[in-house]
């Protein structure tokens, strides 16, 4: 019985695939599984950052999981838990924190999944004489030079003083620093250091005095 109904699904299908010839797979894969909730990333080093909007997900608990955005104070609201602080933590530390929190009085042996749907937007500023100045964006999960960010303004113009780029920068404790950097020597391969921009970087390129 079973062979028979095997055979008759086939029958039935034989038509829908000639029809279709090579592009049956592409027809039937291009259906979204739930496109809207597709993760961009799952790294585990990455520091939660405002904003950033995350989902976690509990191993046979799917009631317990959620979509969470977090807090410009740097917490998440979690069901039965209440808010928590996830500041200076990775994915994976908020993994096993959530599990703590929920392991013994609501979980035996819980199982806590955490992906990013959504990074944060982090950019710097790029001033002065570069072809399109304004705010460049930073790629999440990658680190971003201060060639990286002049390149994505347009470049320098014609007109800019490479060797006296300024770059500030306002630290964690509010206070300010500034650096002057030849940028003909980072072309050149001549500098070690490659100032890796941070969010909230001032960029200013001067023009060269005619």
């Amino acid at each position: 019985m079973i062979v028979s109904r095997l055979r008759s699904a086939c029958l039935y299908l034989l038509p829908i695939v000639a029809i279709l010839g090579g592009n049956a797979a592409a027809a039937f894969a291009a259906v979204p599984n739930n496109a809207a909730k597709t993760p961009v990333a799952r790294t585990a080093s990455h520091k939660l950052q405002p904003m950033d909007l995350i989902k976690i997900q509990f191993f046979q608990e799917q009631e317990l999981d959620r979509d969470l955005r977090v807090s410009q104070d740097h917490k998440i609201v979690l069901p039965l838990i209440g808010p928590v602080d996830v500041k200076d933590r990775s994915v994976r530390e908020v993994e096993i924190l959530v599990a703590n929190l929920f392991r013994g009085d609501y979980l035996v042996n819980p199982q806590v999944n955490v992906t990013v749907l959504e990074y944060s937007q982090r950019t710097v500023a790029v001033l002065g004489a570069v072809n399109t100045p304004g705010p460049v964006v930073l790629p999440p999960e990658k680190q971003f030079t201060l060639l990286d960010a002049i390149a994505r303004s347009g470049g320098f113009s014609r007109l800019a003083n490479r060797k006296l780029v300024s770059l500030t920068r306002t630290l964690p404790d509010g206070r300010t620093t500034n650096h002057t950097i030849n940028t003909d020597h980072m072309v050149a391969g001549d500098s070690a250091d490659q100032w890796i921009v941070k969010e909230g970087d001032i960029v200013f390129i001067p023009e060269r005095l005619l």
